[in-house]
């Protein structure tokens, strides 16, 4: 492997995608569906009763994202497919290796550490993260972006977007909070009906184990980052690290001194934050003011 330059964080070739993974993918996605309609079960209701949400089952049923093989044995079981689920986790795994991340060329270093991080602090100043972010509001983000992206490419950022949510389905799963400016859960992108779904996402990952958000109120008279959002991640078996993107331009801060000023940055931001639970309401009331 090849050192990206001023990093030393290693880089690679990404394996090639093939046609196979796709087919098997969207051949377990039916299965799936017609098995959950056979029980007379809704996504969400099928999501409800294995721990996934609403939008994992149908991104799963759709192909758009991969099915992990802890979600086929947990439908499997609970919908009586005899093991037909099931013994496809297997293929599963080996595909994921064969798949091709679709992430642009200038994230893929930052996707491959964060898909084995341990810890990871998001702060967001502009956008809902996108880890965060669910199918429809990806997909506006890509579709709208000037300049405009071809639909395939549209397509594929979405999907390789909603595959780094699978951080949160490992486990032990990373340990992560997330900090969002008030005005980025106030721009309703797209519309309150895609607004509305979004906000609903982030009160289910803000109620996961291994999830703390926080919002920063508008109000705040002081503000320690006015320089920008930012990421604060640490790799299984190595020093944290940090990543910066602004307009397209991207940027992974190993040097350990930049890193512990941000650090020490992040810690001021959440200091000024609502805690957790504070958040959790305001957001459960702006979700009661849009109806």
């Amino acid at each position: 492997m090849a050192a990206q330059p001023g990093t030393g964080i290693p880089t690679g070739d990404e394996a090639d995608g093939t046609d196979e993974v796709a087919d098997l993918f969207r051949a377990l996605g039916r299965q799936i569906k017609v098995a959950r309609e056979r029980a007379g079960l809704s996504q969400k209701e099928l999501g409800d009763r294995i721990g996934y949400g609403e939008e994992t089952i149908s991104s799963v049923e759709r192909a758009r994202r991969t099915p992990q093989p802890e979600l086929l044995v947990a439908v499997d079981r609970l919908l009586d497919c005899g093991g037909l689920l099931a013994s496809a986790a297997e293929d599963v795994e080996r595909a994921k290796t064969r798949r091709r991340v679709r992430h642009p060329e200038w994230f893929r270093d930052y996707a491959r550490l964060e898909a084995e991080a341990v810890e990871l602090h998001d702060y967001s100043s502009l956008a809902v993260p996108g880890l965060l972010q669910t199918e429809a509001h990806a997909r506006v983000v890509f579709g709208t972006r000037q300049p405009l992206l071809d639909e395939t490419t549209v397509e594929q950022r979405v999907a390789a977007r909603l595959d780094r949510q699978q951080i949160f389905d490992r486990w032990p799963p990373p340990f992560t909070t997330f900090i969002l400016e008030e005005s980025v859960l106030r721009r309703p992108l797209s519309g309150w009906d895609v607004h509305r779904k979004q906000l609903e996402a982030l009160l289910r990952f803000g109620r996961l184990r291994s999830v703390e958000l926080q919002v920063l109120p508008v109000e705040r008279k002081e503000h320690p980052s006015l320089g920008g959002p930012f990421i604060l991640l640490t790799p299984k078996g190595r020093p944290q690290v940090a990543y910066l993107e602004v307009q397209h331009v991207s940027r992974l801060i190993t040097d350990p001194d930049e890193v512990r000023i941000l650090a020490a940055r992040y810690g001021s931001i959440r200091a000024q934050a609502l805690t957790p639970g504070e958040s959790l309401t305001l957001i459960e009331k702006m979700l009661g003011d849009s109806q």
